[in-house]
């Protein structure tokens, strides 16, 4: 299943519904106030909609995302999810051609092999995901972490100069950050500090799983020789994504929980916190840094 392809040939086929226009970046009038003077401007907003993932035509999960990569994104947030573990087990994905006009565009239905066996009724009363935090509609904690992960093999190493320039290759290509101040983005590089690709989202967890599918399309999966770097803080779920994965290496600009460090410490990975400048903090697997 060739993700980006589908996703093209679907903007291009005249024959089907077209979506209603879902912009990652929207434009409004606002008034500011600057040292005692009121003005009139436009601004940029960082766009922010609901994508409903299907499942055989069966509605699964919604999570508030940024449109763009949608494809990519459902097909990320089933392989981190470990209802898919394989790219061949995705037949299509598709934009919903029979709904609202206001829901065009924001719902994707996957078709699976028909080897795939999960718990459908399970699967569905534990998924919510809301843009802050991708693990608060989960049933439980218990219930995420029950997922059977093993604790990660790799030689990986990664100089401290590369991860330390990172950050600023990362954000030479967020387009829409510079515009809107309101996205959060997700890099990934090899060992010697070399951009692979870069998703951004209002959502940490969806710009992850974007990067996710983007690697289950490329066949990059395990990522076992790659680093991911996320901006804003490193939480659990970031981790936990992460190990499904396979990447060993972790790093985020700003802090990480307590259950980050936990999860990253039981999966052996490496967790950097604090990435700024040529500063870091390593929380685990320092063994990995050279």
């Amino acid at each position: 299943m060739n993700v980006r392809q589908k996703e093209d040939s679907h903007r291009s086929d005249q024959a089907s519904p077209a979506p209603a226009p879902v912009r990652d970046v929207d434009v409004t009038l606002v008034h500011e106030w600057n040292n005692g003077q009121l003005s009139a401007h436009q601004d940029y907003l960082v766009g922010e909609e609901p994508l409903e993932i299907r499942v055989n035509g069966h509605a699964l999960s919604v999570t508030m995302r940024t449109p763009g990569h949608d494809f990519e994104l459902a097909a990320g947030f089933l392989f981190t999810e470990e209802i898919i573990s394989r790219s061949e087990q995705v037949l299509s994905i598709e934009h919903a051609p029979e709904c609202k006009p206001t829901e065009r565009g924001n719902i994707v239905d996957v078709k699976l092999a028909p080897d795939v066996e999960w718990d459908f009724e399970k699967s569905r009363r534990n998924f919510f995901a809301a843009s802050s935090c991708g693990i608060c509609g989960k049933a439980t904690i218990d219930a995420v972490r029950a997922r059977g992960m093993r604790p990660l093999k790799t030689t990986l190493r990664v100089n401290a100069e590369a991860i330390c320039a990172m950050p600023d290759k990362l954000r030479a290509q967020q387009q829409n950050f510079a515009r809107t101040g309101g996205l959060h983005a997700v890099g990934l590089f090899t060992a010697s500090g070399e951009l692979l690709v870069e998703r951004e989202d209002i959502g940490r967890h969806n710009a992850v799983d974007k990067i996710v599918g983007w690697a289950l399309h490329e066949n990059k999966l395990p990522l076992a020789e790659c680093v991911l770097l996320v901006s804003g803080r490193g939480g659990f779920e970031i981790v936990q994504k992460a190990a499904v994965a396979g990447a060993p290496v972790v790093a985020s600009v700003s802090a990480c929980s307590s259950l980050a460090v936990r999860c990253a410490r039981e999966m052996r990975m490496t967790l950097i916190g604090f990435l700024r400048g040529s500063r870091f903090v390593i929380y685990c697997g320092d063994e990995r840094l050279k």
